[in-house]
């Protein structure tokens, strides 16, 4: 990291909207450059209220051929389940199969995987991959395969119809659900409402509707011209265009320490520029 990238965040007031216990590698890289964290939770992830699916699934989890995840959420809520079951009936382990192979979206979801001592056999390169795009490289190996997909409530359907198009035989569950979180800090808001901050990260198109409607629509109006507001993922970033709001910082890859950068870039070169004016 150059000298000019390292001072380019401190001080600035960095409003994170993800969940602290989902946000501390993003936490902790800001506060190494300066940055002041504003943490500002704009959705909560929990279990599924029926388990009914969830459970079938990881009860016949061994027939299936590939089992794919598109988040770390789903990643972590799948094999926690797995574990209570395994707890509950005396289930074999079923991590000590041969089957199935895993498929992975972005990097944080391949470390969660990694967290459960599994590899993916697949993760489309580079970044800005999606889950449409993994379908598409996985064509060819998953035609009359069972395809497992765990996903939140809120996922919506293009990876299934991707997989399906590929006479994949898809199951999906709901692992985990998405909802608002509660009570977001009014001080903050107003803060925010009058442009009060530098940028405002967000990590999921949930997180960045729930802030627009809390927010509302007028102080969404405009807001991308006082604050920066930085996206991980082409999903995130299309989810805020879609709303008319620029989206000023898009990081290369779905990691805290990729959003660091792309803010750290940003800044410095805004910096640079007010110093030509």
């Amino acid at each position: 990291m150059s000298a000019a990238g390292a001072g380019a965040l401190a001080g600035r007031r960095i409003v994170i909207t993800r969940a602290p216990e989902q946000a501390e590698d993003l936490m902790a890289g800001l506060a190494r450059v300066g940055a002041k964290i504003i943490s500002l939770p704009m959705v909560q992830f929990t279990e599924t209220g029926n388990t009914a699916d969830l459970d079938r699934a990881i009860g016949e989890l061994e027939q299936f051929d590939w089992v794919i995840f598109t988040s770390a959420n789903a990643v972590r809520f799948f094999f926690r389940r797995l574990r209570v079951l395994e707890g509950r009936q005396r289930l074999p382990n079923k991590l000590s199969r041969s089957a199935p192979q895993y498929a992975v979206v972005g990097a944080t979801t391949q470390r969660a995987l990694e967290e459960e001592d599994l590899r993916a056999t697949y993760a489309p390169p580079g970044p800005g991959a999606t889950a449409v795009m993994l379908a598409a490289e996985l064509a060819g190996k998953v035609a009359g395969k069972r395809v497992l997909v765990p996903r939140s409530d809120l996922a919506n359907g293009e990876l299934l119809s991707a997989l399906r198009g590929a006479e994949a035989r898809v199951t999906a569950v709901e692992a985990y659900r998405t909802a608002p979180a509660e009570s977001p800090d009014a001080e903050t808001l107003a803060v925010l409402r009058q442009g009060g901050m530098d940028a405002i990260t967000f990590f999921s198109p949930s997180a960045f509707h729930n802030f627009a409607r809390v927010v509302g629509a007028k102080a969404l109006e405009g807001l991308g011209d006082r604050v920066a507001i930085a996206a991980i993922g082409p999903t995130t970033a299309a989810a805020i265009r879609e709303a008319r709001v620029p989206v000023s910082v898009e990081a290369a890859e779905a990691t805290a320490d990729s959003l660091v950068a792309a803010l750290e870039r940003y800044f410095a070169l805004r910096d640079t520029q007010k110093g030509r004016d």
